[in-house]
């Protein structure tokens, strides 16, 4: 990020709510069958009814997670090169009685991580674009100990 981001934007509209305190991603759930899915879509792909967007749950539960150690490709629009990529952490957050987020953890250091361990959606610079505004992303940083219950 350069001091020349003044505003802030979301990498896309509606995939979390922005600006917010307390960000959720955005959803959909199926209104007939109840299936919930991320991003939200327009139908659903249990039964084929309309989908409502619906705000998910902010903390969950890493599932899984790997290192990202290669600079990713196409459409990727990060800031990154090959010269000055550094690895990064992706992971499934179980988002409970909802569904399932793969996203980019905070957390770096995979010893650091643990299966299971609670983690909480939290809004971070991605980039900055071409008219000088910070892009912004979610991702999912593992809580505090002694914070880990709603």
């Amino acid at each position: 990020m350069t001091a020349m981001a003044t505003t802030r934007v979301p990498i896309a509209e509606g995939v979390f709510t922005w600006p917010s305190e307390e960000p959720r991603l955005v959803g959909g759930r199926c209104p007939s069958c109840g299936v919930v899915t991320f991003p939200h879509q327009a139908g659903c792909p249990r039964c084929g009814e309309s989908m409502e967007p619906t705000e998910l749950a902010r903390r969950g539960t890493l599932w899984s997670f790997t290192t990202q150690g290669f600079l990713p490709k196409w459409p990727y629009t990060g800031p990154e090169t090959d010269e000055t990529f550094e690895p990064f952490t992706l992971g499934y957050v179980e988002l409970p009685g909802e569904v399932m987020v793969e996203s980019r953890l905070t957390e770096t250091d995979p010893a650091r991580l643990r299966i299971g361990m609670a983690v909480e959606l939290v809004i971070v610079p991605f980039r900055v674009d071409e008219d000088g505004r910070e892009v912004v992303t979610f991702a999912f940083a593992p809580v505090e100990r002694g914070e880990e219950q709603p």
